[in-house]
């Protein structure tokens, strides 16, 4: 169902893919537009139980692509470092591919602690009053992991 990886010497296995997915600081959305066209969007995320999580607003491109087709990927790279006399680059990075659904309830409010905890963890005690105020308004969005490639150069 999906394709396998070009260059199979620098493939990481899924342990170092899911390490770099835990320490990325933002990630790559994409998804398809109902015109065909395709549509990334950088944004912050967690990765939490085996999934990745992120918010959004109640409405958006995001959203609406969602909507109109949940098949997902999602790109993180992690340390990048040119190496200048081989015309080359260090790098290391994952690409996620998944469904996107919506989360309610303890789901979706456990996902915003961890976003907290990951992005702002010296203020959880202002992060939890945030999620109270703020919470209700914002939708939380999983993706369901179906496949991950990790791949670097050292």
């Amino acid at each position: 169902m999906f394709k396998e990886m070009r260059r199979k010497d620098r493939s990481i296995d899924d342990e170092q893919a899911i390490e770099l997915l835990r320490k990325g600081q933002y990630g790559v959305l994409s998804t398809v537009c109902e015109n065909g066209y395709a549509y990334g969007v950088p944004l912050n995320y967690i990765y939490h139980e085996g999934n990745i999580y992120f918010h959004c607003a109640a409405e958006g491109s995001k959203l609406d692509n969602i909507v109109y087709n949940n098949k997902v990927s999602f790109c993180v790279v992690g340390n990048t470092e040119p190496i200048p006399d081989k015309f080359s680059y260090r790098y290391e990075s994952v690409i996620v591919f998944g469904r996107a659904v919506e989360v309610y309830d303890k789901e979706k409010e456990d996902a915003l602690v961890a976003l907290i905890q990951k992005y702002s963890g010296e203020f959880m005690e202002k992060g939890m009053e945030y999620i109270r105020k703020s919470g209700i308004k914002a939708k939380v969005i999983k993706i369901n992991i179906e496949h991950l490639t990790g791949k670097a150069r050292q």
